[in-house]
C-alpha cells in the first residue's frame, strides 16, 4: 500500500478531507504521518485523534530544520508528500531527495495570487481587490519557489458581489477538499 506523509500548520481541514477520504475508501493509501512546525494546532488533534503518527519539527536552524524532516521522512517512508497548509518552505535537499513526490494545495488559481506571502486570507482579499470573478484552487507539484512547481489540477470557484474574503475562504476550502484527494488518488494510482 503506498504511503502519504502530510505536512500541515493549521487547523488540518485538507487533512481531515484526506483522513475521510481514506475511511470512505476512496483512497486506498495509509497515512504514514503528519509533521507540523507549530504545537497545539487542530492538524495534531486530527491525528492524535486517528491514530497517526505526528512530529512538531520546530527549528529556527535551516539546516537543522532540513536534518529533521530528511530523518521523519526517511523513517516514514513516504510514496507522496502532501503539504496541506504548511507555512514553512521546504528545503531543497528535501525537494531534490523526493523529485515529482511533494504536491501542495494552495487556494487560488496558480499563477495568481501565488508567491512568498500569499495564504489564508491574504489570497482571498487580493482576489476580492483584483476584480476577478474567478477564483479556485489550485494543487501543484513543489519546488524551490514558492507555488512555482508544475501545476497539476484546479477547480474554479465564482466570486460574488457580496463576497467577503471569509465567504470566498470558505468557498474555496470547499473545493479544496474536493481536489485534494481526488488529485492523490490520481498521482497514486498512476505509480501503481
Amino acid at each position: 500500500m503506498k504511503k502519504l506523509v502530510v505536512f500541515a500548520s493549521g487547523s488540518g481541514s485538507n487533512f481531515q478531507a484526506i483522513i475521510d477520504a481514506v475511511k470512505q475508501k476512496k483512497l486506498n493509501v495509509e497515512i504514514a504521518g503528519l509533521i507540523t512546525n507549530r504545537d497545539k494546532i487542530g492538524a495534531i488533534d486530527r491525528a492524535i485523534k486517528n491514530r497517526i503518527p505526528f512530529q512538531v519539527v520546530q527549528v529556527s536552524d535551516d539546516e537543522l530544520f532540513a536534518k529533521r524532516l530528511a530523518e521523519l521522512l526517511h523513517q516514514w517512508q513516504p510514496d507522496l508528500i502532501i503539504l496541506a497548509g504548511f507555512l514553512k518552505k521546504i528545503p531543497s535537499e528535501i525537494v531534490s531527495a523526493y523529485p515529482d513526490k511533494i504536491i501542495n494545495i494552495h487556494p487560488a488559481l496558480l499563477p495568481k495570487f501565488g508567491g512568498k506571502g500569499f495564504y489564508g486570507l491574504r489570497v482571498h482579499k487580493a482576489v476580492l481587490e483584483s476584480g476577478d470573478a474567478v477564483t479556485g484552487c489550485t494543487v501543484h507539484f513543489v519546488d524551490n519557489e514558492y507555488d512555482c512547481g508544475q501545476i497539476i489540477e484546479q477547480i474554479e470557484v465564482p466570486v460574488f458581489a457580496s463576497d467577503s474574503p471569509e465567504s470566498l475562504a470558505k468557498r474555496v476550502l470547499k473545493a479544496e477538499h474536493e481536489l485534494l484527494p481526488s488529485v492523490i488518488n490520481n498521482l497514486i494510482n498512476k505509480t501503481n
